[in-house]
């Protein structure tokens, strides 16, 4: 099999009407009149973002769902996305199990693969998905636009990928029941990109938890001149994590990655229309603090107590 088989074979499928997928030198996809392109690139590395044993199924699906998160996070419609694949060599079975999660994923999301590339990998496999979407102009959900005074909202559950990281990787003592139970956190993320679509309008500022609550949200704080205080007791734990130690629990809620999720802020008076676009998703929305004019970020404790704060989340070059 060579590099134009293993396209036809596992990466090529008929695109929607108004289309051009894969098989000319530019992929072409219809925008809406009156309409911004939204568009986002994200790599996955064997040994930094994957383990070499990990699932290719799992692997498929987390390669799309970590863009569709940034779509998600912008307010945007997802259009289509791209597809870069490294490969030590051809492994069919492999191939055959990747590919299928991804297309998955992408009907699911209304995301079509439309183009890409595969090369030969000199060590490891190296994965890299370019996302495209559409958003109304001056509404996508920036992260400059957060005000004072604004609630701060978080999708899904915290804490369970990071568990599970460290369960995997031996940083943590073995407890293979747990592992079980978080896993699939870490392995296949949800995204909520249908909910994320109708919130243009009731939020100010949004982002996807990648590297942890703490430091993403301190990315809005930056962009927007604020700062927050977060109520610790109001973050949604995922269950899980119920019968770990505190400081296991604290670490992974507050500076644990492997979310996306959204973290966003939006005025007290949408309260109501929130929780409704929540419960008609099916998506659990949490709200955690408040958005302040001085700049800072506190994280409160049941009593109001100032919690310590040691570590706000992953960096790569740290």
């Amino acid at each position: 099999m060579n590099e134009f088989d293993l396209i036809r074979r596992y990466f090529s499928r008929p695109v929607p009407p108004g289309y051009l997928g894969a098989g000319d030198d530019c992929a072409l996809l219809p925008i809406g009149a009156g309409k911004q392109l939204a568009a986002s690139t994200d790599l996955l590395i064997e040994g930094r973002h994957f383990l070499p044993d990990a699932d290719p199924a799992s692997l498929g699906h987390k390669a799309l769902a970590v863009n569709l998160s940034d779509l998600a996070a912008m307010g945007a419609q997802p259009l289509g996305c791209m597809l870069g694949l490294s490969l030590p060599k051809i492994d069919e079975a492999w191939l055959k199990a990747f590919s299928e999660a991804f297309h998955a994923l992408a009907d699911a999301a209304d995301c079509p693969l439309v183009g890409g590339d595969t090369t030969r990998s000199p060590d490891g496999i190296v994965i890299s998905v370019t996302v495209f979407g559409q958003v109304e102009p001056g509404r996508a959900l920036r992260r400059d636009a957060a005000q004072p005074g604004d609630d701060i909202w978080v999708t899904g559950t915290l804490g369970a990928a990071h568990a599970a990281l460290q369960w995997l990787t031996g940083q943590w003592p073995a407890q293979p029941a747990l592992l079980a139970a978080t896993r699939a956190a870490l392995e296949r993320p949800c995204p909520p990109w249908g909910f994320a679509q109708k919130l243009p309008g009731l939020a100010h500022a949004a982002l996807d938890v990648s590297d942890g609550l703490l430091q993403d949200l301190g990315h809005i704080l930056e962009a927007s001149g604020c700062g927050a205080r977060l109520h610790y007791e109001t973050l949604p734990v995922d269950a899980a994590l119920a019968h770990l130690d505190e400081a296991q629990v604290r670490e992974a809620v507050l500076s644990g990655g492997d979310v996306y999720q959204l973290c966003f802020t939006s005025p007290p008076q949408n309260r109501d229309g929130i929780a409704e676009l929540a419960r008609t998703s099916g998506v659990r929305a949490t709200r955690i603090g408040v958005i302040e004019s001085a700049a800072g970020l506190t994280v409160q404790d049941a009593a109001g107590g100032r919690l310590p704060i040691s570590s706000r989340g992953f960096d790569h070059f740290a």
